[in-house]
């Protein structure tokens, strides 16, 4: 479409095409927008055509009962969530993404679902590292559980797997896990079908959305020997 044929489109607004364009505009700025900016953008709506249509926008959220609202402020408009919801924009703030899981859980998740009931000292043991902070984030995961006590002096914890482990992986059951090779060196595509916050290792931070209050997670059972 040619330059003079959006002005002729742009002069025929009708005030329902008029209001979702003041809509889309107000929506996708992160700032209030000047009226005199808006003229701009608009053309050849004059001023009191784009109050009117601004004022009848902003009965149509009043009345609508949005959880949006349009207000004007700082000199200008714009498309903002209402007080009254504030409460839950907070909790969905808070809201943490499940990590995606790093090398580290990666094989002892395998080592337990290939080798389970095994107790921490045998995690240890095979991966030649100290596992305790792994085994309580995939505790929190809910990949793993404790499925009983090993009959050895001390009584250690034994781990398995969890029926979430076999459904973020796409298993029926455990005769359908790859070769062990291949579970501890699944990547980044394997892992999308399990939920990710980027930047984020496991076990080593816990991140929460930006510009919102931390709150640590429930705790889960602290892993035994």
């Amino acid at each position: 479409m040619g330059e003079g044929e959006e002005s002729a489109r742009l002069q025929a607004l009708e005030e329902r095409e008029l209001k979702a364009i003041l809509e889309s505009l107000l929506f996708v700025s992160a700032e209030p927008i000047p009226l005199e900016r808006l003229m701009v953008a608009l053309g050849t709506v004059s001023k009191s055509e784009l109050r009117h249509a601004l004022q009848s926008l902003r009965e149509d959220f009043d009345r609508e009962g949005r959880g949006l609202q349009m207000v004007e402020l700082a000199g200008g408009f714009q498309i903002v969530t209402r007080a009254e919801h504030a409460p839950w924009i907070k909790r969905l703030a808070k809201a943490k993404a499940s990590p995606k899981l790093s090398r580290s859980a990666m094989e002892s998740l395998a080592i337990i679902a290939y080798k389970q009931p095994i107790v921490r000292a045998e995690i240890e043991q095979i991966r030649g590292v100290e596992v305790s902070g792994v085994l309580r984030t995939l505790l929190e995961r809910k990949l793993i559980r404790m499925v009983g006590r090993k009959d050895v002096p001390g009584r250690p914890i034994m781990y398995g797997s969890t029926k979430l482990f076999l459904q973020q992986f796409g298993l029926s059951d455990l005769s359908q896990l790859p070769p062990l090779r291949e579970f501890k060196e699944l990547g980044e595509a394997e892992q999308a079908m399990l939920p990710v916050e980027d930047g984020l290792r496991i076990g080593e931070h816990e991140t929460v959305a930006a510009g919102s209050p931390g709150e640590p997670p429930d705790a889960a059972p602290s892993p035994e020997s």
